[in-house]
């Protein structure tokens, strides 16, 4: 046997990892255009792996969604449950509060909301047909000059452009499936995995851990709990800013003589969990009504309304009712909703924000090895934070 026999061959990686490849053309290759390839493939190989993930989470979707949003209800009623279990309730009882709590509202939400567009939709629907063959009237005889035709050609664009929106719309809140079967498979699923979380969240995430191999296990379980209170501070901020926001925008509306200004405050409050975007689609909505049913004065002062109810609540009442500020930083999260939304439609834009914020903080919390360390991640690293405000020192 040859000594080059009694060498131990490596796998084929290991002579990709250390073979270097020496050819004519790259000893002449600038530095800089070496650099920039490395960094290339990478990014490339990143990108490859990204978009596989995505293409799996959607081919999965009806087993996704339900599952981020249980994940997202349960941070919501999460302040509240685990306050029942610090104070003596059982925790059967303390899930059953929760769960029955939680769909009570929900139910109560949107039987109001049914309600009172079912006793004033006529007169809505009366007011915009007199109010578009106002407008109608204004574009013949106002300065515009327009000839019937053109604007039967306008109004059609619209209406097409409308029913294209709305029927994307609908395909993103229908992400679940095309059918009412899939929807209610899709809502029973969520119902299940959140009692399962509540029941034995701690149970199941230590069994997930035990996935990771023994030495990585540490960083795995710091980085993901170090995750979690970052979507628990997201989910409590985004419920007190959604509550706030409606009841302001829907007393106003009612006391400004809107119409459906419970259904204005449930989207709203729906709304809210979008941030930025949210608040102003639905602030928009409210005051096109005010201008459709009410007349420009009513817009108007509708818009003062809104505008004064967002800058109450984001300057006064939540670092006041929360004891912290929110510091987000706005380009990244319309960024991240935008993307969310061309990706996954509705569903995308609403859960972009904590999917980016949880990710945001365990990158931070594993490149700083914040599990020895003990360094938490700084709110200036990251697009979504709550900072306690500053006590002033008492005499």
């Amino acid at each position: 046997m040859s000594e080059s026999d009694e060498k131990p061959r490596g796998s084929f990686l290991d002579a990709l990892r250390n073979r270097t490849i020496s050819t004519e053309i790259a000893g002449t290759l600038p530095r800089g255009l070496r650099t920039a390839t490395a960094y290339a493939w990478r990014f490339l190989v990143i990108a490859a792996a990204v978009g596989v993930a995505i293409w799996i989470v959607i081919q999965l979707k009806i087993l996704v969604i339900p599952l981020l949003v249980a994940i997202l209800i349960t941070a919501l009623v999460w302040p509240a449950f685990t306050w029942m279990l610090r104070h003596r309730v059982p925790r059967w009882l303390a899930i059953v509060v929760s769960v029955l709590g939680t769909i009570a509202i929900i139910t109560g939400l949107v039987w109001l909301a049914i309600w009172q567009i079912t006793r004033q939709w006529q007169s809505v629907q009366d007011r915009t047909v007199e109010a578009v063959v106002q407008f109608r009237d204004y574009l013949i005889e106002g300065p515009l000059h327009l000839t019937g035709e053109q604007i039967d050609d306008l109004l059609g664009q619209g209406f097409e452009l409308a029913r294209q929106q709305a029927e994307l719309l609908l395909s993103g809140a229908l992400a679940l499936g095309s059918t009412v079967g899939h929807v209610a498979t899709g809502a029973l699923l969520t119902l299940f995995i959140l009692l399962c979380v509540l029941a034995d969240g701690g149970g199941i995430w230590r069994w997930t851990t035990r996935l990771f191999p023994a030495a990585a296990r540490p960083a795995v379980d710091g980085a993901a709990r170090a995750g979690w209170v970052t979507v628990i501070n997201y989910a409590r901020t985004q419920l007190l800013v959604a509550t706030i926001d409606a009841i302001g925008i829907g007393l106003g509306a009612f006391l400004l003589g809107v119409p459906l200004a419970i259904p204005i405050g449930v989207l709203v409050f729906l709304g809210a969990f979008i941030p930025f975007v949210g608040a102003v689609l639905t602030g928009a909505v409210a005051v096109f009504l005010a201008l459709v049913y009410n007349g420009p004065w009513i817009a108007f002062w509708m818009l003062i309304v809104v505008l004064a109810v967002q800058q109450i609540e984001g300057h006064i009442l939540q670092p006041l009712l929360m004891g912290s500020a929110v510091k987000v930083h706005p380009l990244a999260v319309v960024l991240v909703v935008a993307g969310g939304a061309v990706i996954a439609g509705i569903p995308g834009a609403l859960f972009a924000v904590p999917l980016a914020a949880f990710v945001n903080v365990v990158a931070v919390y594993l490149s700083r090895r914040a599990w020895e360390t003990g360094r938490r991640p700084e709110p200036g690293d990251l697009i979504w934070s709550t900072v306690p405000r500053p006590r002033r020192n008492r005499a």
